[in-house]
């Protein structure tokens, strides 16, 4: 997805707004769940948003999202955000996040979705973390017990 930074998109600096950035991320990545499941999707987890360097007025901001993988109804969705001067020539990456969501009917009652098969070999790390990032969240949102996270459990045991 491709945006030009506007004034009204900006702060007191000139720079893009943080609110307004996270606005156009989960579009990006509504629209890659949506496309990979076929189905509506909901938001359901923000994490991990990043915030490097400004997106200046002028800018054009390009949003890159994929889905990394796919669980019962849920899918986990990173998005990278490059900004570019074009009369300078330059690009920057300036964000990265993660976002959940969850396929639903036509009633809001979550819905399977397809398996998402990981091709190359960042589509393999990324679908590889997406269990232990998982586990993290449900974790922090008080729906699985830190005992019962194998992933997260995994990392941090010592010889």
């Amino acid at each position: 997805m491709t945006e030009l930074v506007l004034p009204n998109d900006t702060n007191t600096l000139h720079n893009l707004m943080g609110g307004r950035m996270m606005h156009l991320m989960d579009i990006a990545a509504a629209i890659a769940a949506q496309k990979h499941s076929n189905r509506i999707v909901v938001t359901a987890s923000v994490d991990n948003v990043s915030f490097r360097d400004p997106i200046r007025l002028g800018n054009v901001v390009t949003l890159e999202a994929q889905v990394t993988r796919a669980f019962s109804s849920s899918m986990e969705v990173h998005i990278d955000v490059w900004a570019e001067d074009i009369p300078s020539g330059t690009k920057l990456k300036t964000n990265e996040a993660f976002f959940t969501f969850v396929a639903v009917d036509q009633s809001g009652r979550p819905i399977d979705v397809p398996e998402a098969v990981p091709e190359t070999t960042e589509e393999i790390a990324l679908y590889d973390g997406a269990l232990r990032r998982r586990q993290l969240r449900l974790v922090l949102a008080g729906r699985m017990k830190p005992g019962e996270a194998s992933e997260l459990k995994a990392l941090f045991e010592l010889p």
